[in-house]
């Protein structure tokens, strides 16, 4: 073959390759173009999420968490599997989504086999009505009516919260027909719209449902609710679960969605028609269906996560282990209902399946824009230069004390509220406390003795607690949105000590306190 053909085929084979890569290479190229010249060059990444249409997972899908995401750079991914939970565990575990939501039951029951793939971080609700089994009530109206009744159709997803609500009611009420085995009368359901439709159509006497189809349910004639989860405690609890690889490798991002969260349920729990509003937009339902369905989901916020759920106690306080608990008692459900032969998790111990490293952070460091450190700041820990956002007083009213600073009693003179040098000097030593504590704002209470017109003790009271938060604002440099001066009067006076005098008792009554309070996530 001589020089001439083979240059020709050389250049040929350079042609071919320009034009597949020029094929391949141009829609990555035109991406590119697209997001540098819009809105969308300055998204960091996706963070994805598998759920379905139940209400309580609403928030996490919301408008508000998309856009408190993106405000960080970070665009939201939300997959409807319709209750696949199967599935949605397997995508777990191979990595193809980030976050996968469940109830404790169905993430045991569909995990275990997996090698439980995810880790729990945080509880999202408790249903409180927003599951449960309807029927028509020409066939059943009851629990005690489904007894003996064999040829009852019953329609439900399997491995679904519902179904765990069938379960625990066929087991602590010996109603055994709502388990019918495989056969004509048990009709699995790819999700609560389908078993609904079944229910509407004829197709089956009893459904096992979740909101907003327990509403959609109830709106027609004939149709009755047999049990819900209104009437139980802590049996469907729904969870988020994190795939164990990503959150190892994206530790601040894991804390980051969860920041989000917690920040767009509070949005919510503060603007409740604004919620109304965006589910009536979502699902099509009337307010008149959508306000009992949105009564049925007891969301969980950040402390409560801590205190009543994962055992993290705020500095001297006291918290449950609640989710140990649930974990426990559901695994004693699933292996009675023959889910099971044992416990499927290692070494029987629920801890495996949690982690609250991320609440302990977010609990110990605030949420990401309610307390923000001010531009040339001084380090983490100093309270001078933490800036706090404004708050109206419905919004201080509804801060949650956290304790009273130990500090000497700050002393006026008989009727003034001018501080003197002794007065500031106390003040000053209660500031050295203040710097453990930066992300909680101070109360600045202001009592009197007992003694006196009502009135007049509440002024002199207020007056003196402004005294001290002036103080505080110029000489310490405190953020003023950070302090509050309420004057109580005499309304709040201390104990009186066994075997102490009155005259003694009135002495102490007198005095300034700083209580630490925080907002609720």
């Amino acid at each position: 073959m001589n020089r001439r053909v083979v240059g020709a085929l050389l250049l040929l084979l350079v042609g071919v390759a320009g034009i597949l890569g020029a094929y391949f290479m141009l829609p990555r190229f035109r991406d590119t173009r697209m997001r540098s010249t819009s809105d969308a060059g300055g998204i960091k990444g996706k963070i994805s999420i598998a759920l379905d249409n139940w209400i309580g997972y609403f928030v996490l899908r919301s408008p508000e968490m998309k856009k408190e995401l993106r405000r960080n750079g970070w665009s939201l991914v939300v997959e409807d599997d319709n209750a696949d939970y199967g599935r949605r565990m397997q995508r777990l575990k191979e990595g193809s989504i980030d976050f996968a939501v469940a109830t404790v039951d169905s993430y045991i029951l569909n995990a275990a086999g997996l090698g439980f793939p995810g880790t729990i971080i945080t509880v999202i609700d408790e249903s409180k009505g927003g599951d449960a089994i309807v029927a028509r009530s020409e066939k059943v109206n009851g629990l005690d009516a489904l007894k003996g009744k064999k040829d009852l159709r019953i329609a439900f997803t399997p491995n679904s919260p519902s179904h765990h609500l069938a379960k625990a009611a066929s087991y602590h009420f010996n109603a055994t027909e709502l388990l019918p085995p495989p056969g004509g009368n048990r009709i699995e359901t790819k999700g609560s719209k389908d078993a609904l439709q079944k229910l509407l159509a004829g197709d089956a006497d009893v459904a096992v449902l979740w909101e907003p189809d327990v509403s959609r349910a109830l709106s027609n004639p004939g149709v009755v609710k047999i049990i819900g989860t209104e009437d139980t405690e802590k049996l469907i609890v729904d969870i988020l679960v994190v795939n164990r690889t990503f959150s190892k490798k994206n530790p601040e991002l894991v804390k980051l969605f969860l920041a989000s969260y917690f920040k767009s349920l509070k949005q919510y729990q503060e603007d409740p028609d604004l919620l109304r509003k965006q589910v009536v937009e979502e699902t099509g339902l009337s307010d008149k269906v959508v306000e009992p369905m949105l009564k049925g989901v007891k969301w969980v916020n950040l402390t409560q996560n801590c205190e009543q759920w994962f055992g993290i106690a705020p500095p001297g306080g006291y918290a449950e282990d609640g989710l140990v608990n649930t974990i426990e008692s559901t695994v004693k459900i699933l292996v009675s209902s023959g889910d099971f032969s044992s416990n499927p998790i290692p070494d029987n111990d629920p801890y495996r399946l949690m982690y609250s490293a991320y609440l302990k952070d977010l609990q110990a460091g605030g949420i990401t824009g309610f307390t923000k450190t001010a531009p040339g700041a001084a380090p983490f820990g100093s309270p001078e230069h933490q800036a706090f956002p404004p708050l109206t007083d419905a919004q201080w009213n509804n801060l949650k004390p956290v304790g009273t600073l130990k500090v000497d009693p700050v002393i006026f003179r008989h009727g003034a509220a001018d501080l003197d040098l002794l007065g500031k000097e106390v003040i000053d030593r209660a500031v050295d406390l203040l710097r453990h504590y930066p992300k909680f704002r101070v109360v600045v209470e202001g009592h009197t003795a007992t003694r006196g017109d009502p009135e007049e003790n509440r002024r002199l009271s207020q007056e003196r607690a402004e005294a001290v938060v002036r103080y505080l604002k110029v000489t310490h440099n405190i953020d003023p949105n950070r302090l509050k001066a309420v004057g109580l009067g005499g309304t709040r006076p201390l104990p009186q000590e066994s075997g102490e005098s009155l005259r003694a008792w009135q002495y102490r009554l007198p005095r300034v306190e700083l209580v630490l309070v925080r907002e609720e996530y």
